[in-house]
């Protein structure tokens, strides 16, 4: 019951334009860290493959 009193002053206060613009603005901030999150994962995912490479002389492969 208290928050549906909270949610009424709420909406009394802002109205509901500012609200939904304020929601949408929130969405695309949640949607940017997101695709942040994700971008840096595949960076140190190629960063890591990148330091796994075989780097040993081919004279030195053939002797095995």
């Amino acid at each position: 019951m208290g928050y549906l009193v909270i949610a009424l002053v709420v909406l009394v206060l802002f109205g509901r334009g500012k609200i939904s613009a304020m929601m949408g603005e929130m969405g695309k901030g949640i949607t940017a860290f997101k695709k942040g999150v994700s971008d840096s994962q595949q960076e140190i995912e190629e960063a890591a493959s990148e330091g796994a490479k075989d780097v040993t002389p081919e004279a030195e492969k053939d002797k095995s």
